[in-house]
């Protein structure tokens, strides 16, 4: 069988770099690998399908599911998790808390960006600060003229309105013509550069802690995409893509336990490893279905109400069903 030439596009994560580099395979295909910020990718995927396997934005990808016309079937290989709650951006001198995001203008990238959903949700769940109680402004984060990806059709009583013309998110933070910012990027200005533009919550991390603590969710932001029109004549390949990427994210723990030298240039990288273990397990950065099945529903959940999906999504919808189960030995 002659091997599957394919465009492959990923950032350039340590979890994706023994595939990059050819350390890792998948079997049976011959990838071209392009390393590609988030945004790009996506722009692109989700536009016109550039890439037979590509990085997707969970929420994207759940909309398209939604709507039945989505181009790619995910595997669960998460490439990017994060906890968000570094993501709220607030100017120190109006917002001192999240009740204070009431009735506040907030800039935000795109409405529907995975970050957001996640950031809403538990704004909504923590602190009672709904969608409908904060005015929502929509624009690039440092250039003017960011699209919305997908149309949305959003809840009445959620008010989203456009930057200005020519403006950023950034720019209108600075200037103090919104009270916050909540975005995957941090905005051009903020601590110690600018003095009252800074993190809503004081200390994200004991946050993030406090929140996992409450609900076991470790934010999902990505998944692994396959062209569904290849995933259907090759229905071996979703179940080899996952076998590939969790050999390359093990490979990456691994390294990071590796102290002879170590592989990321950041001090107490063993320490942090051994705390993160001892708080959210051995595999705290799980791929596959089955434990992060309640994280996903959960999320499915909130998209939907909060406008982004036509309908509920179920969990199994968003899976090709090859990449359920694997052989053991």
């Amino acid at each position: 069988m002659a091997r599957l030439k394919l465009a492959v596009a990923v950032g350039d994560y340590d979890r994706t770099r023994a595939l990059i580099d050819g350390t890792v395979a998948i079997d049976g295909v011959d990838p071209v690998f392009m390393t590609l910020v988030p945004e790009e990718i996506f722009f692109r995927a989700i536009r016109s399908a550039e890439f037979d396997i590509c990085e997707l934005s969970l929420s994207s990808h759940t909309m398209r599911i939604a709507q039945g016309d989505s181009p790619y079937v995910a595997v669960p290989a998460f490439l990017s998790r994060s906890f968000r709650h570094n993501a709220v951006y607030v100017r120190t001198d109006r917002v001192k808390t999240p009740v204070d995001l009431k009735a506040r203008k907030i800039g935000v990238p795109e409405y529907q960006v995975t970050a957001n959903v996640w950031v809403r949700a538990f704004l909504a769940d923590d602190y009672g600060v709904t969608p409908a109680d904060i005015h929502w402004i929509r624009g690039g984060i440092e250039e003017p003229g960011r699209p919305e990806k997908l149309p949305l059709d959003l809840p009445n009583g959620v008010r989203l309105d456009e930057a200005p013309p020519g403006t950023t998110i950034s720019a209108l933070l600075e200037a103090g013509e919104i009270d916050g910012f909540i975005a995957p990027r941090p905005p051009r200005l903020a601590e110690p550069r600018h003095r009252t533009i800074g993190w809503l919550f004081a200390d994200p991390v004991a946050a993030a802690k406090h929140y996992f603590k409450r609900t076991g969710f470790f934010p999902i932001m990505h998944v692994l995409g396959i062209r569904r029109e290849l995933a259907e004549r090759h229905p071996w390949l979703p179940g080899a893509a996952l076998k590939a990427f969790t050999q390359a994210k093990q490979l990456a723990v691994q390294r990071l336990a590796d102290t002879a030298a170590s592989s990321v240039t950041l001090p107490f990288v063993e320490e942090t490893l051994k705390d993160a273990r001892a708080f959210m397990g051995e595999d705290f950065w799980s791929y596959g279905v089955a434990p992060n099945r309640k994280l996903i529903d959960y999320f499915l959940a909130q998209h939907h109400a909060q406008g982004l999906s036509s309908r509920r999504v179920t969990v199994d919808e968003l899976f090709h069903p090859a990449t359920y189960e694997t052989f053991k030995v």
